[in-house]
């Protein structure tokens, strides 16, 4: 998936094998994509990942859904 113009996304060479991750974090958006496919909502997600903010959550979220990267 193409995260390019998502602002919360990042991809550092060496980090997480160069994969995109919530900036700020190891975090690769795909998982809050399949949460989201699971049925959990962005609050379920932010108990479980209390790093990323909820705002972050629904900006990926909207950006995947928006770009048709949804799961």
């Amino acid at each position: 998936m193409d995260w390019t113009g998502c602002d919360v996304i990042e991809q550092v060479p060496g980090k997480v094998g160069g994969r995109p991750v919530v900036k700020g974090t190891r975090i690769e958006p795909d998982v809050i994509l399949i949460d989201q496919e699971c049925g959990r909502t962005p609050e379920q997600t932010h108990a479980d990942f209390p790093t990323l903010s909820l705002d972050a959550i629904l900006e990926i979220r909207a950006f995947a859904q928006k770009h048709q990267l949804a799961r």
